[in-house]
């Protein structure tokens, strides 16, 4: 069995707490992820599969329950802390790119880079290298609007892999993409997982994507409905 880098027991998120219109959006999830698994977490708009991004995101916090990340409780952490977290421990990738304007490819992998302190020179280095392992090493001095959709998603997924994350979290990463360019985002995934061995976690609304990934967890009104596949490597 491969080691878990998340554990989540009975996430409750409410909004507007104690107010006459309190909401509660996630409803006691319980969900372990082991190292190296590639796992989609499907779900239609409204169902809390956004709100659970955020959390396993360290993004926002659980009113209750307990999350553990790599063997960190985070509800434990302060804010600069969990900021660390999500600098070192998450490369995310967002439909819409999230990529800096004016600034070049190289540039924007670099700044997850700088956040961590490394100096100038490494992260060059580095940011170099992940251009290359996304096939973009012509692009590094364009930028974002010199790139197409899928050039940019390119740049965004080398600049998640930036500080060597422990877990890819990947928001409708072909969202905003064609299909034939989603197709090569999407084999790009597949070859970090099997190369890289990272863990990746996409959200998607798509089963069709969600059928390429390892493992399936679907989640309705705030709750898991099914779970489906195996642990990677739980054969081993």
């Amino acid at each position: 069995m491969s080691k878990t880098v998340i554990s989540m027991k009975g996430i409750i998120k409410r909004y507007y707490i104690g107010k006459p219109n309190e909401l509660q959006i996630l409803n006691g999830i319980s969900l372990d992820v082991g190292e190296g698994e590639f796992l989609a977490i499907v779900g239609a708009s409204g169902s809390g599969k956004s709100t659970l991004m955020n959390i396993i995101g360290a993004l926002d916090r659980p009113t209750e329950g307990e999350y553990i990340l790599n063997g960190t409780d985070i509800s434990t952490l302060s804010d600069a802390e969990l900021s660390r977290i999500r600098n070192k421990e998450i490369g995310f990738v967002f439909q819409n790119f999230n990529l800096i304007p004016r600034t070049n490819a190289l540039k924007n992998i670099e700044i997850p880079m700088m956040y961590a302190g490394m100096p100038r020179k490494d992260r060059t280095k580095r940011a170099e290298e992940l251009l290359r392992i996304v096939d973009m090493e012509d692009r590094a001095n364009h930028q974002p609007n010199e790139l197409s959709g899928g050039q940019k998603q390119r740049v965004a997924i080398a600049r998640a892999m930036a500080n060597d994350p422990s877990i890819l979290l990947a928001d409708e990463p072909t969202g905003a993409l064609d299909s034939k360019t989603g197709r090569m985002i999407m084999d790009l995934f597949h070859e970090l997982h099997r190369d890289k061995g990272k863990t990746i976690i996409l959200i998607t609304h798509s089963p069709e994507l969600a059928q390429e990934c390892d493992r399936i967890v679907t989640i309705s009104d705030g709750s898991i409905i099914s779970d489906t596949g195996v642990r990677a490597n739980a054969a081993d």
